[in-house]
């Protein structure tokens, strides 16, 4: 198995560590990208597509990045906050009437995309299918009731918030944000990232590995809340979803990215240099909305808007850094006072959903 790509000097840090991932943390395939001051300081990719081996992974190969998606989600918001299109304190109803249902008019943009609407999953029962149908999982998901009082906490919106915030972007931008990020982002930059994935791009298409363990013992514990059963089982969701047709033919920015590290580096490697939004704007999609344990991921977290907001080192030494993290492993972090991006995608999935080993040991290495 052979790395290929380049580092800067003294980024070597980053290399060894990329390596280790593959010799002693179980990496099949992935990239690894950092990017400082506006240019590529690394780039690298290794392994394979597929866990037998079959096919190698290429510089231009993507993978689905589950969460880190949510990343993107929040700069398309930004960019529309920023183009004076609407403003983080509006309410959600201004746009979607029927959203204020059962207690939620008092949700604005920025409580929504920071997971405080109440609005974890659905209530009656579901199957991940029903998310691929958005306007009607998002009219199923504005009739609702939401399970705490939206406001008083935040609790992960895992995957109804891809449904929730596609709808609701539409209905202010006029366009889906896969077109957006098509026409406004990919296209523009020349990056590789799409929501979803056409049938034409399957030959570059990363097969998800599930880990030997899921840790989906934890998701049927008893001892979870009401909010937490609903999210992790209402539906399940398979870890290697993605490599379905109907996973990769549908738009949900909550979890159906499909990237590479160098693509995400570059985008938000211009955010970190000072570009793409304005430094105001920047500031309030980064300002902390709420703080505090979880309902659903049951541990401490800060949200901006539609960012996870760096806590406990989990995105290095930088009190201000700030990105999104996928479901086994992949991340973006965006440090402004470096003006650097670092981003990591892989297709074997760990078991966490924030803070996975590999994670760590790169983001140290950018650092050290």
């Amino acid at each position: 198995m052979s790395i290929e790509g380049s580092v800067a000097p003294g980024f070597e840090s980053a290399r060894r560590e990329f390596e280790a991932n593959f010799r002693e943390r179980g990496d099949v395939g992935a990239s690894l990208a950092i990017m400082r001051d506006g240019e590529m300081v690394v780039d690298l990719w290794g392994g394979s597509l597929d866990a037998a081996g079959a096919r190698p992974w290429r510089a231009d190969s993507v993978v689905n990045i589950w969460s880190t998606t949510k990343a993107v989600n929040a700069l398309c918001f930004a960019l529309m906050v920023d183009r004076g299109l609407a403003a983080y304190d509006d309410p959600v109803t201004r746009w979607w009437p029927e959203f204020g249902a059962q207690g939620k008019a008092g949700v604005t943009l920025a409580m929504l995309l920071s997971h405080q609407a109440g609005l974890c999953s659905f209530r009656d029962p579901a199957t991940i299918e029903d998310y691929y149908d958005q306007p009607r999982a998002a009219a199923r998901l504005a009739a609702q009731a939401p399970f705490w009082p939206p406001g008083s906490r935040s609790g992960y919106h895992a995957i109804s918030i891809g449904v929730l915030a596609g709808e609701l972007f539409r209905r202010i931008e006029g366009r889906s944000l896969g077109t957006f990020i098509a026409e406004e982002l990919a296209g523009p930059m020349g990056i590789e990232l799409t929501l979803g994935l056409p049938a034409s791009e399957e030959a570059r298409r990363a097969e998800m590995v599930a880990p030997p363990e899921l840790g989906t013992e934890n998701m049927l514990s008893p001892e979870l809340n009401e909010s937490q059963l609903a999210t992790y089982t209402n539906p399940a969701v398979d870890p290697l979803a993605p490599n379905t047709p109907a996973w990769r033919e549908c738009e949900l920015v909550s979890a159906n990215g499909f990237s590479n590290a160098r693509s995400l580096a570059r985008l938000f490697g211009q955010v970190a240099a000072g570009g793409l939004l304005g430094a105001g704007t920047l500031a309030e999609a980064t300002r902390e909305r709420i703080a505090g344990v979880d309902e659903v991921l049951g541990v401490p977290a800060r949200w901006g808007a539609g960012f996870l907001l760096n806590s406990d080192g989990l995105y290095g030494p930088e009190p201000r850094a700030f990105g999104h993290s996928g479901w086994g492993g992949s991340f973006v972090v965006v440090d402004p006072v470096r003006r650097m991006a670092i981003a990591y995608a892989m297709n074997r999935m760990g078991t966490d959903l924030v803070g996975d080993p590999r994670d760590q040991a790169l983001i140290a290495a950018a650092y050290a």
